[in-house]
């Protein structure tokens, strides 16, 4: 890759166009009414891009409103496209990039957390291993029998990766997650 330097006075920065891509974290707040969620995903399909996490659930039942975290990957240009765009669909209330917002407020990234469930097939010192490795990592045991456990671990995702991949050897034979929710520190709302 190479950068376009653009003179401003006497210092050179580098284009908008070719910064690196980031990944952030958006949070849409939407009215919870049939649609709203594919017209949201339509949006990134149409313009080609990706989604890494998928968050979507009603948070205020009296007031019929839908959060939806969206983790995705682009250019500053390209996440200010994407938000200005969510923005103008008609039953998005509010679009938060809580990776800048943090940044502006001089906070760390924020809390970011998803639970994976796995089943893992296994008997003997395979078993033992697993039941060993589970709880280094807090994970718990949400059901089992003889032949298997299915666990349950909560965490940052690179958390959930390295349980994966350790995992695996001992007989992992499914994973389900359920995508990134995530919240800015301190005491300020969406």
């Amino acid at each position: 890759m190479t950068a376009h330097l653009q003179p401003t006075g006497s210092a050179y920065f580098i284009s908008p166009e070719t910064a690196a891509a980031e990944s952030h974290t958006l949070s849409v707040l939407v009215d919870n009414e049939p649609g709203v969620l594919a017209r949201v995903i339509g949006l990134f399909s149409g313009r080609g891009y990706n989604i890494e996490s998928l968050t979507v659930s009603e948070t205020e039942h009296q007031a019929h409103l839908s959060r939806i975290t969206v983790v995705t990957r682009g250019t500053p240009q390209v996440l200010e496209q994407i938000k200005a765009q969510l923005e103008r669909i008609v039953p998005v209330h509010r679009v938060v990039d809580l990776t800048v917002r943090a940044r502006d407020l001089g906070q760390e990234r924020p809390i970011e957390r998803e639970v994976a469930l796995l089943k893992v097939v296994g008997s003997g010192e395979t078993r033992a291993e697993t039941l060993r490795l589970a709880d280094a990592f807090h994970a718990k045991v949400v059901d089992a029998t003889v032949e298997h456990f299915i666990l349950e671990i909560t965490g940052k995702s690179s958390k959930i990766d390295q349980f994966i991949a350790i995992i695996k050897p001992l007989g992992l034979i499914e994973v389900c997650r359920t995508g990134i929710a995530a919240m800015n520190r301190g005491p300020q709302g969406m």
